[in-house]
């Protein structure tokens, strides 16, 4: 990306295409943007929220955090000052409001200006990690983005904290296949028609039966269509975001952390995948707090970070132009 000669509403544009690259719950893309000629807002859709998998609409305040992370580093790569307003109104579906200062960036955002470079090559990965994330310095570069949001990088490295980790997993699995309506939900968003612009195509799941990562985590992945070393034990490593408080700000903050840290993990050459059933009901996820990461802190999100199996870049998920997510 270069920078910020463009006129305003070019600059707009070009970093609402990056934002729109970012990861959210089931490839939902639950945002509306509007533009305008110095400012972009952030709406949550709430057509696109999950009601039976999130029904807090903690995932959509995440996944739409994570939208405006990377307009924050794509900004910041444009050269664009910029001044980020969060929840300005009374709307609660108003997430955000993002202004062009004409001045130059925050000193502070040159580190985050060099990440726009992993936005095109970011994936989320299903398959095993052949390694997971063993250097104090690459730990340390993906706690201080965190940090950044207020919010904290937890690494569960402890074998008795995962093996607490994946008995919460199938506890909230078999919680939340007890509701109704979730069985159809997650069917319409893991099985998308062909030349779908959004969910999760097959070719973003690992070939053959559906599989256990970890093996102490007790998510399991559905089979698909992407090649995969099945003989190969997962050696993820377990981080999990957490914040002070739980609120709609809270959440979004800790979005925007993600979408900033999955995106330096990228820069190191990790392999990322974000986790969030155990956090999608109450009990597991106070259980976690108080059993894995022994904090009071709140639980946010899980990130599954390791060495992927191979160099090769794994398909691009489908995403919604930015035409078809503008408020007009």
């Amino acid at each position: 990306m270069t920078a910020a000669s463009t006129p305003g509403p070019e600059v707009l544009r070009r970093a609402l295409a990056a934002a729109v690259r970012a990861p959210s719950v089931h490839n939902t893309q639950p945002w509306r943007w509007r533009v305008t000629t110095d400012r972009l807002e952030l709406h949550a859709d709430p057509d696109r929220r999950l009601p039976y998998t999130d029904p807090d609409r903690r995932d959509q305040l995440v996944s739409c955090g994570s939208a405006l992370g990377f307009l924050h580093v794509a900004l910041a790569a444009l050269g664009a000052g910029h001044e980020v307003v969060r929840f300005p109104t009374g709307d609660r579906n108003h997430l955000a409001t993002v202004r062009l200062t004409g001045a130059a960036p925050d000193p502070a955002d040159h580190t985050v200006a060099a990440l726009a470079r992993a936005i095109p090559h970011r994936r989320t990965d299903r398959r095993p990690f052949r390694e997971g994330v063993d250097s104090r310095h690459a730990r340390a570069v993906l706690g201080e983005h965190a940090a950044r949001y207020g919010t904290t990088l937890h690494t569960v490295t402890d074998a008795v904290a995962r093996e607490h980790l994946a008995a919460l997993e199938d506890t909230a699995a078999r919680e939340i296949r007890a509701r109704p309506g979730q069985a159809a939900e997650l069917l319409v968003w893991t099985h998308r028609y062909p030349g779908s612009h959004d969910g999760v195509p097959a070719g973003s799941l690992p070939r053959g039966a559906p599989w256990r990562p970890g093996p102490d985590l007790g998510v399991r992945f559905p089979g698909g269509s992407l090649p995969a070393r099945a003989a190969v034990r997962d050696e993820a490593t377990i981080m999990v975001l957490t914040t002070h408080a739980d609120d709609d700000p809270a959440r979004l903050a800790a979005g925007e952390a993600a979408g900033v840290v999955l995106l330096a993990a990228t820069a190191l050459g990790l392999s990322t995948c974000p986790l969030s059933r155990v956090l999608e009901t109450s009990r597991t996820r106070a259980d976690l707090a108080r059993q894995v990461l022994r904090t009071t802190d709140h639980p946010q999100l899980l990130l599954r970070v390791g060495r992927p199996q191979d160099d090769a870049e794994l398909p691009e998920t489908p995403r919604r132009s930015p035409a078809d997510v503008l408020l007009h």
